[in-house]
């Protein structure tokens, strides 16, 4: 029937078949790799819009942070009671907390390596205050970050650091310098006096002039 539709006759159909079946194979092996691209492809994108939403939450964490820090009295009671009573010391625990979440969101990506977040950490808790945030702090940290590798491996590397700090003695203790008085503003006292001038000689014309319609 195939050669009566062809209209070819003598030709080997067995070649033919193992021919087309080789074809065959070769194209499947060519779908199986375009299917696994289009997964890692799916997967890469999954990836990139969960990063995208942590960031999204984090960057959201970060805004309301810096409106606690900036009226710490109005917003601090939002977040719960607690037993930090010094103004000052409620702002350094705000701004330790925003400094280990960027060295965690810079850990979890790759941008800062281990040798550079030891060094970090080393410094913070070499001081009272970076001790202080970490024996408050560390059980969320551990809720929040012991669900991945790469959060284990953070959690590690900050308690290493801070039971090395523990061990080396006691921490510098945390002061607030005073303030320097402030600069006088360049040609303040020059224009003070050149008012204060002006009032006088005012001062005196009116007086002057009230004498003068008495004489009269």
């Amino acid at each position: 029937m195939l050669e009566a539709l062809s209209g070819s006759k003598g030709v080997d159909w067995n070649r033919l078949s193992q021919i087309g079946a080789a074809y065959g194979f070769t194209s499947a092996i060519v779908s199986a790799l375009a299917l696994a691209g289009v997964a890692v492809s799916l997967v890469v994108q999954n990836r990139q819009a969960r990063a995208e939403q942590v960031q999204g939450i984090r960057s959201y964490y970060l805004e309301l942070v810096r409106l606690e820090l900036d009226d710490m009295p109005l917003f601090q009671p939002v977040w719960g009671d607690t037993d930090i009573v010094d103004p000052h010391e409620q702002k350094r625990h705000v701004y330790a907390d925003l400094m280990m979440n960027y060295a965690w969101m810079g850990f979890e990506i790759g941008t800062i390596r281990e040798g550079l977040l030891r060094d970090m950490l080393a410094g913070m808790f070499a001081g009272e205050a970076g001790r202080h945030y970490w024996s408050r702090a560390h059980a969320s940290w551990i809720a929040s970050s012991s669900g991945s590798r790469v959060g284990r491996r953070f959690l590690a590397i900050v308690g290493e650091e801070h039971d090395r700090a523990i061990t080396a003695g006691p921490p510098t203790r945390s002061t607030v310098a005073p303030r320097p008085p402030a600069a006088p503003v360049a040609g303040a006292s020059r224009a003070w006096r050149a008012s204060a001038g002006a009032l006088i000689g005012l001062g005196a014309g009116l007086v002057l002039g009230s004498l003068l319609r008495g004489r009269r």
